[in-house]
């Protein structure tokens, strides 16, 4: 009697762990589909932009389509311009307002939910997952540089940020001003967008070369050389909410430093304040052991291991939610409030597109 007892508690004891890893699969799956979701709002906003460019590239023979102010997400820098005069002024500017808006809402996500941008939003924060990925399938793992390669090349990033804090902090409002009038301001993104197109060898060797590492290195650009993700690393430090561990639930399997792809020691910490942390959950994920990993806010000390999380935890679903609620309300502020597109008129715009290649950096 007592053995068939064993053996049917044994049989709960399985189909509650084969019903928790269905759901902590399908929590991977919620941030996957986010991922996605925000690639292809980014590629619809690429497919516009080019067909604008060339639009205004024909001298308006084709396709008219508006300029997507959304583009201008990719100019993380004109953002961090744009938020220094608005702190200097007290007034939105009036170009490229859109980087600064898309630039302060990704700094909210982090302060907020740590670098929750870099691996639920950022196109290039997926592209680099599933390089890895890829990389892992095709050569049976993943390298994990040794230290004395891994700790030299952290601090590259920051030393990148801290050149751009340094040139930006050094302007003036008037000299913001001035810079995002000329030419070359006005269509930073059009240059962008030709950098790509009309991409040199030396650029296309880089680029592959990062493609490869990546294949090789968990997200290896992200990791050693995102200067982005440096400052909303800074940023992610001041997060109410961090992945926290349940010693008294955890049965020390290691099994979320294994899964954490920023290879932090999940294991072995009550809780992960690293600036390195995306809350991508994949530690959450994978853990063996009910409640013993959560994001969350500081939990009760009493009680169970759910008792003592309470309503404090985030679920994948929770995060999705805040994060696009971040998104839209400042997005939906910024363009009722005539605070999202660069309004001038078409002609101009044609005529500095057309001439695109012609304008350089000021500084130049």
């Amino acid at each position: 009697m007592d053995i068939e007892a064993a053996t049917a508690i044994h049989k709960i004891q399985e189909k509650k762990k084969l019903v928790r890893r269905s759901s902590l699969d399908r929590s991977q799956k919620i941030r996957r589909i986010v991922q996605w979701l925000f690639v292809a709002l980014n590629g619809w906003l690429g497919i516009q932009f080019i067909l604008w460019v060339r639009y205004c590239e024909h001298g308006g023979v084709g396709l008219d389509v508006p300029r997507p102010a959304g583009a201008e997400g990719w100019l993380p820098i004109a953002g961090m311009m744009n938020t220094k005069y608005l702190l200097l002024t007290g007034h939105v500017p009036a170009i490229h307002p859109a980087a600064m808006v898309l630039f302060i809402a990704f700094l909210v996500m982090s302060v907020l939910l740590k670098k929750a941008f870099c691996s639920w939003l950022c196109p290039v924060g997926t592209l680099s997952e599933h390089l890895w990925m890829l990389g892992k399938r095709i050569f049976g793992r993943n390298l994990r540089l040794p230290k004395w390669v891994d700790i030299p090349l952290r601090p590259l990033k920051y030393l990148l940020l801290g050149f751009f804090v340094f040139v930006i902090g050094a302007m003036s409002a008037e000299a913001i001003n001035e810079f995002m009038s000329t030419p070359y301001g006005l269509i930073a993104d059009v240059k962008m967008l030709n950098f790509f197109r009309d991409i040199g060898q030396t650029a296309a060797i880089v680029i592959t070369l990062l493609v490869l590492l990546s294949m090789l290195v968990k997200n290896f650009w992200c990791r050693y050389l995102c200067p982005y993700g440096a400052l909303l690393g800074i940023a992610s430090l001041l997060s109410p909410f961090k992945i926290r561990r349940d010693a008294e639930a955890c049965i020390d399997c290691g099994k979320c430093a294994q899964a954490c792809p920023s290879n932090l020691p999940v294991d072995r910490l009550v809780q992960i304040r690293s600036a390195e942390c995306t809350a991508c959950m994949a530690c959450v994920a994978a853990c063996s052991a009910q409640d013993a990993l959560q994001f969350s806010l500081v939990p009760k000390k009493a009680g169970t291991p759910a008792e003592r999380w309470g309503r404090r935890a985030l679920s994948p679903i929770a995060v999705a939610s805040v994060l696009a609620c971040i998104f839209f309300s400042l997005v939906v502020v910024a363009k009722t409030t005539g605070h999202w597109q660069t309004n001038l008129p078409r002609e101009i715009y044609m005529d500095l597109v057309s001439h695109a290649n012609d304008a350089t950096h000021p500084g130049m």
